[in-house]
């Protein structure tokens, strides 16, 4: 029987009682370990993580919490071979797909050690400057940002295990507020490695970190009014969190961040053969096929003007023509497999909900695999589809197909454009393409109520730009509406979530001992 890997909770490594769910290499269709919480003290596991974990990190200052993460971001690089052998074997990615994951998380948590630095020898930020309360200046008000005395609950999804892991544990850890993260159980071992690595080597206090690899059952249960839960993954879980009573009657704060139907545009300026033109080809055949689509910041729609969209869907199709799949041990791969044969099914159907009303533009299912058994492996090759109709064509706008699929979507001028992509009923991103730079500015203050981020690509930021796709730690990862209207990331914007705001009312004198 293969290796049954323990949770980390109340401090102590503890393994489940059952037989636990197997991990499987999704290309291979091997067996790789099994992971299991049943028979978990869960309440012993929240209490300890409250009052022993918060109570040493609150006791730290945000520069020596930010040395911590520095602790950790060495530990995870000393370990950074192995992580890479996990993401090939369980989530079945190319080398460069598993640096988004595991170097994308180690550079964010960098990034808030930096920024935790400079928030200097500190427990309590300052929020503004002192107001009066009356004529003279004898009665203030100072507000104040002081962590709170809760648990972060991080119930996250299965493409990120790695960097959806520690993009939230760095700003959590960095407030003083202690982390137990349930990993999805497809690709659980990577969290649960990078875990016991940073665990074993002692860098943060007992409580601070904990991992749960097996079911989810009992959790949320556990969380009181000052505890906070982030949750990724699809819509249909998070309308169960935000119901469940924890959030609903105990008030715990809840960050969703669930579906999302993120669209690249074209503006009318930029012609087939245009540096604009080429700038949007080679992004959307990048957000296809990096991490196979499974990105919840993907492109899924292309929106162009009708007159180019038979331009764009030869050079589209012509670029994703030149994607290889299969093993991405095999050096001549590009594009792995999907995590799962279950992530497989889904996709298939997906898809022929969707082909129902559109075209196939390219169809890569056709292509052979490279090194990969196709009864076996959970691999399928990039789909572009057409919706002549964008009108009519309501599934496109409604059906997010979590694989290496998009739809090309004509339009007729730019207020039927940003029309199209505000039925995406709020995105994490959308991206512009084109050189008029005043249509481009308008359209990006437009859709910024209706989306996270606007990423705006023009022939001078070419090569500066940083994709898409890529979620960096300087700017806000959520969205509204069916994007979960949550908010992550932001640089120190991301500490709003794991602390109280206050406002002190008092004497300038004792405003002056509050040590901010």
């Amino acid at each position: 029987m293969t290796e049954l890997l323990p949770n980390y909770a109340a401090g102590r490594w503890q393994t489940g009682h059952g037989t636990g769910a197997v991990l499987k290499d999704p290309v291979l269709g091997q067996d790789l370990v099994r992971v299991d919480s049943t028979g978990l003290d869960v309440p012993e596991a929240f209490r300890f993580a409250r009052e022993q974990g918060g109570a040493a990190l609150r006791a730290l200052t945000y520069r020596e919490r930010a040395g911590l993460l520095s602790g950790v971001v060495k530990v995870l690089q000393a370990h950074r071979d192995s992580y890479y052998e996990i993401a090939t074997a369980n989530s079945g990615t190319v080398k460069n797909d598993s640096a988004v994951d595991i170097d994308g998380g180690i550079f964010t948590l960098g990034q808030y050690a930096k920024w935790g630095d400079a928030l200097g020898d500190v427990r309590a930020l300052r929020d503004g400057d002192a107001a009066r309360l009356g004529k003279e200046p004898v009665f203030l008000s100072q507000h104040l940002q002081v962590p709170t005395h809760g648990v972060a609950l991080f119930i996250n999804a299965f493409n990120f295990p790695g960097w959806g892991l520690w993009e939230k544990a760095a700003p959590a850890l960095l407030s003083g507020v202690p982390v137990i993260v349930k990993p999805a159980t497809s690709t659980a071992w990577l969290t649960q490695r990078m875990v016991r690595d940073v665990v074993e080597a002692g860098v943060l206090p007992a409580g601070a970190l904990s991992v749960i690899a097996g079911s989810s059952a009992g959790l949320m249960d556990q969380l009181g009014p000052f505890d906070v839960v982030s949750f990724t993954g699809s819509a249909d879980t998070a309308g169960i969190i935000r119901a469940h009573a924890a959030v609903a009657q105990r008030s715990a704060r809840a960050n969703i961040e669930a579906d999302s139907l993120n669209s690249a545009l074209l503006l009318p300026d930029a012609a087939p053969g245009s540096d604009a033109f080429n700038l949007l080809v080679r992004e959307v055949v990048r957000e296809m096929t990096v991490k196979s689509g499974q990105k919840c910041t993907a492109i899924r729609r292309i929106l162009v003007p009708q007159d180019v969209y038979g331009a764009a869907a030869e050079a589209i199709g012509a670029k994703l023509a030149g994607v290889t799949v299969g093993n991405p041990r095999n050096d001549g791969v590009r594009m792995g497999s999907l995590v799962s044969t279950a992530q497989l099914h889904a996709v298939r159907e997906g898809l022929a909900q969707l082909s129902a009303h559109v075209d196939i533009l390219h169809d890569g299912r056709q292509v052979p695999l490279v090194d990969a058994d196709p009864a076996v492996a959970a691999c399928i090759g990039p789909v572009l589809l057409g919706a002549r109709d964008a009108d009519a064509a309501s599934v496109v706008h409604d059906v997010e197909v979590f694989g290496p699929v998009a739809t090309l979507v004509p339009y007729r001028d730019m207020g039927h454009a940003l029309a199209l992509a505000q039925r995406g009923q709020g995105s994490l991103v959308t991206s512009l393409y084109g050189a008029d730079e005043a249509a481009l500015g308008h359209a990006a203050v437009h859709l910024a109520a209706s989306h996270g981020r606007v990423h705006v690509v023009t022939p001078d930021v070419a090569q500066a730009h940083t994709g898409h796709g890529n979620v960096m730690p300087m700017s806000l990862h959520g969205g509204p509406g069916r994007a979960g209207g949550g908010a992550e990331l932001g640089g120190l914007r991301a500490l709003d979530f794991y602390h109280q705001r206050s406002a002190v009312q008092a004497s300038p004198g004792v405003l002056a001992a509050l040590g901010l």
